[in-house]
């Protein structure tokens, strides 16, 4: 793997950042489905998809964020928003990268862009989760300096999980990132 050097929140090649619209649901749908290489087969893509839905796109848009290539291909989003309940909060939502367009510090200008979106609201931490089984994005955010937070047991690999967090049998792992 080359190491790229980066510039924080800035974006490599011709690639634009934008805030998303309503009209981009039908993209980000498609997204869910695919950039995942079959995680969880059919029902892992529909319970994806399902996570982002419309309103997010309405309500979330001056928070959230889109990549697309010179031709306007989606290729990276970002859906978060500031917490209501938590004043110093705020939350990452959702957050995908085009299998292609990996390892090439978009996911990280993303959270650098959204990190400095919270900052500028007064929010002091992010937090975000994962499922247990997307190892990839444990170690990304472990990377990106989110600390796990305790869970209800710890799964094969020493991963704090919370049991049950989305509903019954939708474990999920807890991060959180002080700003």
């Amino acid at each position: 793997m080359t190491e790229h050097a980066r510039v924080p929140g800035q974006l490599p090649g011709e690639l634009t950042l934008r805030r998303p619209t309503p009209a981009d649901h039908p993209r980000l749908r498609v997204a869910l489905a695919e950039w995942w290489g079959g995680l969880g087969g059919e029902a892992g893509a529909r319970q994806r998809q399902l996570l982002v839905p419309r309103l997010f796109l309405q309500h979330f848009a001056d928070t959230s964020f889109l990549v697309e290539r010179p031709d306007r291909t989606l290729h990276a989003f970002l859906i978060g928003f500031l917490s209501q309940t938590e004043p110093e909060t705020a939350y990452i939502h959702f957050v995908g990268v085009c299998p292609e367009g990996r390892r090439d510090g978009i996911g990280s200008a993303l959270y650098d862009r959204f990190f400095a979106t919270a900052r500028t609201a007064g929010r002091s931490q992010v937090r975000c989760i994962t499922s247990p089984n997307n190892r990839d994005s444990i170690a990304y955010h472990t990377r990106m300096g989110f600390r796990l937070e305790p869970g209800d047991r710890l799964d094969d690999h020493g991963v704090p999980v919370q049991e049950d967090y989305d509903g019954p049998g939708l474990d999920r792992v807890s991060f959180v990132r002080e700003l």
